[in-house]
This record gives structure tokens, C-alpha cells and sequence, in this order.
């Protein structure tokens, strides 16, 4: 959308400069793209005087000018018809860029003749396309810049062209007294009177026009005025430089009076050659078929259901987008019919997408204008039109009537505060909405007919906000409600979930999203599958039921890796795992997987196929982040999806579990199509106790400085004891001073005989009050001999 200053202020009564205006535009959302000053172009160009100009010796059309300038006399060559002695003329000196001609003078010869500079035409300096002679000043003193000289006699033609991008639920701004509106409100300055004098009728047209039954929903009015005798031709300087400074080309008086409204009041208008319609007019929707050679000299074939314009001869307009050119205006015209019509926006949008024609009209008709300016943006044209081109205009032709386009909505000055942040007090709200255009009474705020876009409460809002300017908005601090630390923001299960999630991204494993859905085959692997989880509407068939557990997602990921290639992989996954279909039956799960080798091949052999000890180690590190107690028991009996005889459940007690690790059974791996080793582990952070007293300091540090003593032990066993008992059973021998017990060996078979093995633990003692004696040693290792004995069946190996 493009306007000059001073057609601005043909609506608005302001002192304001460019800058204030191009600012208050931006912050009131209306973008400005670009402020062209023709000053800035012409910056260069000065006044001079021809003394002389006398034939060139070798071209019949060329003149040897001596000209005055601001540099003294200086030679000129110039072919214009109109170069003589004794007129003002505009300069452009060597170095001075010609915008025209998109080139900069410089010193040249002619024919031979030296010339240093160029005397100017209106075309080449862009302010017209005059171009059958130089430009003649009627006054003005050598060396004076051309553009004050401008300024003081012809300001039109150096007036600053405004830019700016409008949002297509701002349909108002597409004229300049929509601008011109906002811009009042913001406080820089007062919206002029719009009034216009209705150009009596001085007969009886025998024109009429009319709207089919099914077009109504599409065109519910359509109006005009016929106009007779009118006298063609070329617009008024003003309107014709208006135009042309906004990038439209002027083409004669009619046309441009329609350019000029579509842009100034957001009102598309069309004006037939009464002389060249036949018959009478009607809106009707097209059969699919009809052609018509529009005015960009185009045939368009219609489609069924698009609404066109027609008389007797058939189709004459394209509705709301474009007129045909076998009813336009020329220079000869004599009788036009004014029309002024409101198009539905959605059905012109689908119109003009399916012609493939972009025009200024369709371009508004799409956003919608204003229904209710209907009839009255068709009296500003024919005003304008008789006051111009003469005339006598007849009635008022109509058919259909102005579409009901009222609403209201309440106003909360309160509510308003609240939500903008700013004391905007309740007069003030009142002022700006009465500024745009809305009518209050009492709190409701009834809405203009050119603002389809307020729809609301909040419409209201933003344009009270919009009118008081956001950048007024200023941060304040929140209150402080307590003093102190506030409380924790995560409930402890959030907590623990986010500390899950950092603890295994540390231990090198990569985080995985799966969907809550997996397939019957694979929830039946893991426990699942049945009908109470089954889904109702599947996504697909491979979503069919609510997954019991997290690990066949992560396998199914795993398996899709390695299909491309990735065979060593370590994946974990944070999410609920269900066992019913009805709410709270599910449970939050940190699971994860190990897949491949524990690293690349290398030369010093630290690659292995990873085992049940690097499940178990990640699955104690998680427990322990999460604040789970250091004693657990590590019992077997887990689900069959585990290996048999290489897992464990890790408990508190048989009834309390924390977690599964293990190797994933091998027909686990060979249904979901898994290459090579494979363990994982199951956690259940919800199972971990919370801590019994709640602080938001860590416990004190118990530190010793009195030496820790180990001692190894090697107990004979039977082959079927589990090496936890045995551990278990030393441990407990003396709580107090047994801090770790560790197998470090298990040997089977040479001298023990059948069915026994070995197993050798590391027994560290760290005492607490006191340096042990040999005596104390050997009390505690005879309790550990005695407890190891009753729990196993074993002895000491000797």
C-alpha cells in the first residue's frame, strides 16, 4: 500500500514529519516498508540559464548551448526541439546521476563538439512523462538547487511516497483515510470531514440493474448512477501525480477516478460506457463456458458458479476483479454507468484464484471492504466525476440492500488492564475505540462496518492496546509472595524423572521419544496385548495397543538403526508403560538398552560384547541419582522377556522392586529382528522411598581418619549358592564396622570335587572410634567365618 504525504493529509490535519509519521505507522502495525523521497533524487540538479544556442556544424537537430550554470558558463549540446536563448532550464552537471535514463553525465563530445553537462526533460528526471521538450522554468536563479525551486512552486511533484505492508485482517488500511484514521487516534493529528454533496438527479435512467436469487449470498447490493454527457480526457496534474508517484500509470479521467478511490477510500468502483451496454444489467452466477476479453486484453473463460456481470450481449464484467473491454471508457465515451457493488470475499478470493487475474479490486474485495460505504462511495465518484468531466447524473439505481454487518461487544476497562499490563485509564479506552470509528453506549462497543476483523472482547483490546502503544510497556518485577527460598516448582516424581534422564545422557546413552501405541506382537512380548489396552481407533495396525513396557520401542528403534548400518548403540527412555485401559492404571518407567560392543575395535583389545554387568552398573548409577538407598537385594524371578540365568530384580526386601537388568531373552531379540548381544534395564522411579526428613541441605559429611583394614576370605560352597547369600551373610556379621564385601573370585572344579566351588570375597572394615587391634580382626573374621557358614553350608578353604 502505497500514499504520498500530502494525499495524507487530505484526510488528516497534521503538522507531523515523515519520521513521526513513519514511526507512529510502525508501532501501530502497519509496517512501513519504505519512505521514497523524491528530494533525495534530485538532490543534484540545479538552475541555469541559456545564453546562446546555436546550430551544431554537423547535426541538424543538435544546438551548441551556452549556459549559465553554477560552475560559469559552460558548453551544452542539446537536441531538444524547445532549446533556445533566454529560458530557465534544470542542469544535471557532469558526475549527476539521471534517474530517467538510469545514467550518470559525464564530459563527452557530439559530433565532434565537446559538451559538458545535459539540460532536462520531466521524463528524465522521472516526475512525468513529458518528454517532447527540456523543462522551462517560469523562473528561478542560476546555481539554485531544482528541488527548492520544486518545493516552493510545484510541491506535488516532490512529495514523499509512503510504504507500508497491511496484514490481511487490516482490509481498512488499504485506503489512506483508513491510515489517515489510525494515525488520528494515535494523537498526530485530526481526521477531516469525508462528507460529499449528493449530485442531484436530473432524470430518469431507463438502465436497470438486477440479482439473481442464487448471486445474492455473493453480491447482496449493487448500485449505480448513470451519467450523461460527460467530456473524457486526460486527469488533473494533481490526480495524474497522486497516481503515478504510487507506481499506477494515469490513463484518462474515468479511469483514474476509479484508481483514485480504490485507493483513497478502500472503494474498487467500475464504469461502464453506457453506450456500449445493451440492455440492461444483471449479476448472475456463470454457466461454465462464457468468455470475455477483460480490460488487460485477455480472454478468460468462465467456470460454473463464478458471478459476472452481463447485459443482453452477455457476459461484461468479472465480478469484483476485472471489467471486460468491450464496455470500457475511451477517449470518445460520452454516457457512463457508475457501479459500486460489495463482493463476498471468499467467493472473490476463489474466482481470482481459478482466472490466475491479480488486480487492485479483487486484491480488496478478497480482504473485504466495507458494505455499508457501498452506495455512498459510488456518490464520491459521481461528485468528482460531474464536478470534472460535467454531466447530469441520474438516480440512484439499486438492487439488493446493504448487508447487516452489527455487533457490539462489552468493554471491562479492567480486564483490559490486566491483560496489556499497562494503567490505560477507562476514558482513555473509551477515547481511542470512539477515535476509531466504534460508537459506545454504556459498556457495550458497538462496531464499525470497515473493521470486519474485530470478532471479540479481545479485538477490543488489541486495539486499545495498539492505540496506546506496546512499547509504553514497561517489565515490573513479580511480588514476592514469601520470603526465603521458594518451594520446589517439580513435584519429587518430576524431579526424579529429570534426574533419570541427565544420569543416563551422562552414562552415554541417547534419549528416545516413541509413541504410546506399538503393535499387538510386541505388547504380547512384553506382557501386553490384550483387550483392555487395545486401542479403539488404531493409527495403524502397527499401533494397535497401549505398550506395557518401554523396552519394545526402544528395540524397534534399535532395530531400524542397525538396518542402516548403527550396530553398537545405547538408547534409554523416560515414559508411562500401561496395564490397563482405564485411568491410573499405568506407571512411569526408565528403561534402557545396550546393543552391540562396549566400543569401537582397538589395538589394546578394550572392545567387548557388552554384558549383564554394564546393565546392572547403569541401573545402580540411575537408582542412586534418583535416591534410592545403597543396600538392595539382587534377587532373581523376573519376567520371561529376561534371560532365565543372566538377570536380577533389584529389591527392597522380595516385595518391593526398584528395577529389573538383565540380557533380553533370545527370542525376544529374533522377533524383533535384534542383532547381536542385548541387555537393558527396567526402572520403576515411583518405588523408590522418599526420603523421611525433607531438607534443602545435604547431610552432614561423615569422614574418619582412622585406616580401613580388608581382609580376603575364600569359602568352599555348594556349586547351586549364589554369591549373593554369601556376600549377604559377611555383610551382616557387623553392621557397624563392615563397610563393603566384594567377591573378587570363584573357582570350580581340581581338588574341590564335584558339585562345590570357590568363592573369594574382599571384607573391608572401617572403623569408627577407635585404630583395630590383630584382636579385634580376628573377632570380626571369626563372626564372618560363623554368619558365611550358617548361611551357605560352606567352610573356610584351607
Amino acid at each position: 500500500m502505497k500514499f504520498t504525504l500530502s494525499w495524507l493529509k487530505h484526510h488528516l490535519e497534521t503538522t507531523a514529519t515523515v519520521d513521526q509519521i513513519t514511526e507512529a505507522l510502525t508501532d501501530l502495525g502497519l509496517e512501513v516498508e519504505g519512505v521514497e523521497n523524491p528530494i533525495a533524487r534530485l538532490a543534484d540538479f540545479t538552475i541555469g540559464h541559456v545564453k546562446s544556442a546555436e546550430k551544431h556544424p554537423d547535426a541538424d537537430k543538435l544546438k551548441v548551448c551556452q549556459v549559465e550554470t553554477k560552475d560559469g558558463l559552460t558548453q551544452i549540446i542539446c537536441g531538444a526541439p524547445n532549446a533556445r536563448a533566454g529560458i530557465t532550464v534544470v542542469i544535471a552537471s557532469p558526475g549527476t546521476y539521471v534517474p530517467g535514463i538510469d545514467t550518470t553525465i559525464g564530459v563527452g563530445k557530439i559530433r565532434g563538439v565537446e559538451s559538458y553537462g545535459m539540460m532536462c526533460s520531466e521524463r528524465e528526471m522521472e516526475l512525468s512523462d513529458e518528454h517532447d521538450g527540456i523543462i522551462e522554468l517560469p523562473s528561478g536563479e542560476v546555481g539554485d538547487l531544482f528541488t527548492d525551486w520544486l518545493v516552493e512552486h510545484d510541491p506535488d511533484k516532490v512529495d514523499p511516497v509512503i510504504e507500508i505492508a497491511i496484514t490481511p485482517n487490516r482490509p481498512d488500511a488499504l485506503g489512506v483515510r483508513g491510515v489517515a484514521r489510525d494515525l488520528a487516534a494515535r494523537g498526530l493529528g485530526s481526521l477531516k470531514p469525508c462528507d460529499v454533496p449528493v449530485v442531484p438527479a436530473g432524470f430518469v435512467a431507463d438502465m436497470k440493474v438486477s440479482i439473481d436469487d442464487d448471486t445474492l449470498d455473493g453480491c447482496p447490493i449493487f448500485c449505480g448512477r448513470l451519467i450523461k454527457g460527460v467530456k473524457n480526457g486526460p486527469s488533473p496534474d494533481w490526480l495524474q501525480n497522486q497516481l503515478r508517484a504510487i507506481g499506477l500509470r494515469p490513463i484518462s479521467f474515468l479511469v483514474d477516478v476509479t484508481n483514485w478511490f480504490t485507493y483513497d477510500l478502500n472503494r474498487p468502483l467500475h464504469v461502464f460506457d453506457a453506450d456500449k451496454v445493451q440492455g440492461n444489467l444483471r449479476v448472475h452466477r456463470a454457466a461454465g463456458g462464457e468468455t470475455i476479453t477483460a480490460l488487460d486484453d485477455k480472454a478468460y473463460a468462465l467456470q460454473k458458479g463464478q458471478m459476472v456481470i452481463s447485459d443482453d450481449n452477455g457476459p461484461e464484467s468479472i465480478a469484483g476483479i476485472m471489467g471486460g473491454a468491450a464496455t470500457g471508457c475511451t477517449a470518445d465515451t460520452v454516457n457512463v454507468f457508475v457501479e459500486s457493488a460489495y463482493w463476498d470475499p471468499v467467493q472473490i478470493a476463489y474466482a481470482g484464484r481459478a482466472l490466475k487475474i491479480n488486480s487492485d479490486a479483487r486484491y480488496r474485495f478478497e480482504r473485504g471492504v466495507d458494505p455499508a460505504f457501498t452506495p455512498e462511495g459510488l456518490e464520491h465518484a459521481v461528485r468528482m466525476i460531474v464536478d470534472h468531466a460535467g454531466g447530469e447524473a441520474s438516480e440512484l439505481i439499486q438492487a439488493g440492500a446493504v448487508p447487516d454487518t452489527a455487533r457490539a461487544y462489552p468493554l471491562d476497562a479492567a480486564r483490559v488492564i490486566s491483560l496489556v499490563g499497562m494503567d490505560i485509564p477507562e476514558a482513555a479506552q473509551r477515547q481511542s475505540l470512539t477515535a476509531l470509528g466504534f460508537k459506545l453506549e454504556g459498556d457495550m462497543v458497538h462496531v464499525p462496518s470497515w473493521r470486519p476483523d474485530v470478532q471479540g472482547q479481545a479485538d477490543l483490546v488489541e486495539e486499545v492496546a495498539r492505540i496506546a502503544s506496546l512499547t509504553k510497556l514497561k517489565g515490573k518485577p513479580l511480588p514476592r509472595i514469601h520470603a526465603g527460598v521458594p518451594k520446589p516448582i517439580l513435584t519429587p516424581g518430576q524431579s526424579r524423572q529429570q534426574m533419570a534422564r541427565r544420569t543416563a545422557a551422562s552414562l552415554g546413552y541417547n534419549e528416545c521419544v516413541t509413541y504410546s501405541f506399538i503393535d499387538q506382537t510386541a505388547a504380547t512380548l512384553f506382557g501386553g496385548g490384550d483387550n483392555a489396552t487395545m486401542l479403539e481407533n488404531p493409527i495403524s495396525s502397527e499401533m494397535s495397543h497401549m505398550r506395557p513396557n518401554l523396552l519394545p520401542g526402544l528395540l524397534r528403534a534399535a532395530a531400524r538403526n542397525q538396518a542402516r548400518g548403527f550396530m553398537d548403540m545405547a538408547l534409554f527412555e523416560v515414559g508411562a508403560g500401561f496395564h490397563g485401559g482405564e485411568p491410573g492404571e499405568q506407571h512411569t518407567l526408565v528403561s534402557g538398552i545396550l546393543i552391540g560392543r562396549t566400543g569401537p575395535k582397538d589395538t589394546h583389545g578394550a572392545s567387548r560384547p557388552v554384558d549383564v554387568y554394564d546393565a546392572k552398573a547403569d541401573a545402580e548409577a540411575i537408582l542412586s541419582a534418583i535416591g534410592a538407598p545403597a543396600k538392595v537385594q539382587i534377587l532373581r524371578g523376573a519376567p520371561d522377556w529376561w534371560h532365565p540365568g543372566r538377570h536380577g530384580k533389584i529389591c527392597l526386601g522380595p516385595k518391593k522392586v526398584l528395577g529389573l537388568f538383565g540380557e533380553l531373552h533370545p527370542k525376544v531379540l529374533r522377533e524383533m529382528d535384534i542383532k547381536g548381544p542385548a541387555v537393558g534395564f527396567t526402572i520403576w522411579p515411583d518405588e523408590v522411598p522418599l526420603p523421611r526428613t525433607k531438607s534443602a541441605t545435604r547431610p552432614a559429611l561423615t569422614a574418619t581418619d582412622l585406616q580401613a583394614v580388608e581382609r580376603d576370605f575364600a569359602f568352599v560352597v555348594d556349586a547351586d549358592v549364589e554369591a549373593l547369600t554369601l556376600v549377604n551373610a559377611a555383610a551382616g556379621a557387623d553392621k557397624a564396622l563392615i563397610s563393603d564385601v566384594r567377591v573378587f573370585d570363584e573357582f570350580i572344579g581340581g581338588s574341590l570335587g564335584e558339585g562345590k566351588k570357590s568363592l573369594a570375597v574382599t571384607v573391608r572394615l572401617q572403623p569408627i572410634d577407635k585404630t583395630l587391634k590383630d584382636a579385634d580382626i580376628e573377632a570380626v573374621s571369626a563372626k564372618i567365618v560363623e554368619k558365611v557358614g550358617k548361611a551357605t553350608g560352606g567352610s573356610l578353604r584351607g
